[in-house]
């Protein structure tokens, strides 16, 4: 650690953190050590959450693990099998929602050098999600069917505090709702119990600086556009 980071303000920390961090889809093929990816989990684990409740419960793959769980999801997504999602998918984007998706979406195919309206190359990008983007990790997050939306809530909160701490340890993440779209396929595959709901995926392992769709950075809104003061 240098002097610098020694001496940096707990705030500067966690700002650099947060704006460092962002949704890899290419990863090295080099594993986590084990102790690394407890050290993640142990951070994650003081995330707040109703009651204290910790509703997150997590899968962790490694090496064969992971290829066959990417054996069993990307047929099913690839073959267009019904989506199964525990949690009611967004009605529509509209408005400045839209507007952020789109942008999102645009910057990542000009990135890959996919055509405006190319919905084929479009498509195949999207399946990259069941691939994992060649990431050696998938941890899939679930939480207690009876907590409903707010076991989910708490799981986000959780979801925010790994992909911190990973990044804090050099490791690159990307957060999934795609995988929970197969929340049957995920629950057999896993030997999960019906109470359990799917919230997301993590793919996570190292980054390669060199993969096409890693060299953008979304953008976030202004204070002014999410934030009102009432004094």
């Amino acid at each position: 650690m240098t002097d610098a980071a020694a001496t940096a303000a707990p705030i500067d920390v966690l700002e650099q953190l947060m704006a460092a961090r962002y949704s890899c889809r290419g990863f090295k093929p080099d594993p986590v050590p084990r102790e690394v990816i407890e050290r993640i989990l142990g951070a994650a684990q003081k995330t707040a959450s109703w009651c204290n409740s910790q509703p997150w419960q997590v899968v962790i793959t490694s090496g064969e693990a992971t290829a066959k769980f990417r054996e069993v999801i990307y047929p099913a997504a690839a073959g267009g099998a019904p989506m199964s999602g525990d949690f009611e998918f967004p009605r529509e984007y509209r408005g400045v929602y839209l507007d952020r998706r789109r942008e999102s979406g645009f910057q990542l195919y000009n990135a890959v050098g996919i055509a405006r309206g190319d919905k084929a190359a479009a498509a195949q990008q999207a399946l990259q999600n069941f691939s994992f983007f060649g990431a050696p990790h998938v941890a899939i997050i679930t939480t207690d069917e009876a907590l409903g939306v707010y076991g989910a809530v708490d799981c986000g909160g959780y979801v925010t505090s790994f992909m911190l701490a990973a990044q804090a340890l050099g490791v690159a993440t990307v957060p999934q709702a795609a995988l929970a779209f197969h929340a049957a396929v995920v629950r057999k595959h896993f030997g999960l119990s019906d109470d359990r709901r799917v919230v997301c995926g993590i793919s996570f392992g190292y980054a390669d600086p060199d993969h096409k769709a890693n060299s953008y950075r979304t953008n976030r809104a202004a204070l002014g556009e999410v934030a009102t003061f009432v004094e």
